[in-house]
């Protein structure tokens, strides 16, 4: 009737205390407004939390939270979000406290050990599909289905190999803020694409693995990839770029890069008093949507 107010969309019942206004439009993810327009920042603060603890004798942890925000932005309430190089499976953890279903796929049966070992710890409950698959992504993918969004954060060429630095002494602390001791990396497998000799080689390597999750990404649907810039042969490289052409070259459109603050890490006089070389203290979480 005329006059009458338009009636206001209603939040689904486990958002009715988040704040902002819910559009019943939204296809992409369960935000309020509000909620939507803070993670559209260019840059975040990484947060820590006690579920990422256990995960420090992982080379190349992340954090659940930082996780969690992207899951949160790009899925809705059931859906299922792929990661083929999932790790400690921080972003298994992610999905199940966003009450999604979660698939990770990683070479190294030692980090599956690992993912077991922190849901016991923390005694998660698991309350969603949870599925850690042990073997080679390019394989391991043929078998799956279609999935609504793929997060990963790729090893980084053969840097843990060459820089020596492997897992953090941690002294307790939640952060990723004290030295490297030991030698640490991913695994020995010839098929594992952190033991490639040439850059070339593992940006093909790579490609290959992302364009199958292409394949497998429903239309309209994002994929993220979370990588630094590193050096190689001792220059620094412009990672970024390589990986936002590979994505393109496969059919993605690049979405836009967050940048990843985390201030918290050491800083090391690389070059000092003779050169100057820098800290990395971001990552860049680049983000991708497929459109057809």
């Amino acid at each position: 009737m005329d006059g009458e107010k338009k009636k206001k969309p209603r939040k689904p019942k486990e958002l009715e205390n988040q704040p902002g206004r819910y559009d019943d439009r939204n296809t992409l993810n369960d935000l309020t407004g509000k909620e939507w327009l803070l993670l559209t920042k260019s840059y975040w603060e990484t947060e820590p939390s006690a579920l990422d603890k256990t995960a420090y004798s992982h080379p190349a942890p992340f954090m659940v939270k930082d996780i969690q925000k992207l899951i949160s932005l790009f899925t809705k309430r059931g859906m299922t979000v792929l990661d083929p190089f999932v790790g400690s499976g921080t972003t298994l953890i992610a999905c199940n406290e966003c009450g999604r279903d979660g698939i990770g796929i990683d070479l190294n049966p030692d980090y599956e050990k690992l993912f077991r070992s922190r849901i016991e710890e923390k005694s998660i409950d698991v309350r969603v599909d949870l599925k850690y698959l042990v073997g080679d992504s390019l394989k391991v993918l043929d078998e799956l289905g279609e999935v609504d969004y793929i997060v990963t954060s790729p090893p980084y060429f053969n840097i843990l190999r060459n820089d020596s630095k492997g897992i953090r002494n941690n002294s307790g602390k939640l952060y990723r803020m004290s030295a490297r001791e030991g030698i640490e990396f991913y695994s020995n497998s010839s098929e594992d694409i952190g033991n490639f000799d040439q850059y070339e080689d593992f940006l093909m390597a790579l490609g290959e693995i992302l364009k199958k999750c292409y394949e497998h990404l429903k239309p309209k649907k994002y994929a993220t990839i979370i990588m630094s810039d590193f050096t190689v042969n001792k220059k620094e490289r412009g990672v970024q770029g390589d990986i936002i052409s590979m994505m393109e070259q496969i059919g993605f459109e690049f979405s836009g890069t967050t940048v990843l603050l985390q201030p918290v890490k050491p800083l090391y006089p690389f070059g000092y008093p003779y050169a100057y070389k820098i800290n990395h203290h971001h990552q860049n979480i680049m983000t991708f949507r497929k459109n057809t």
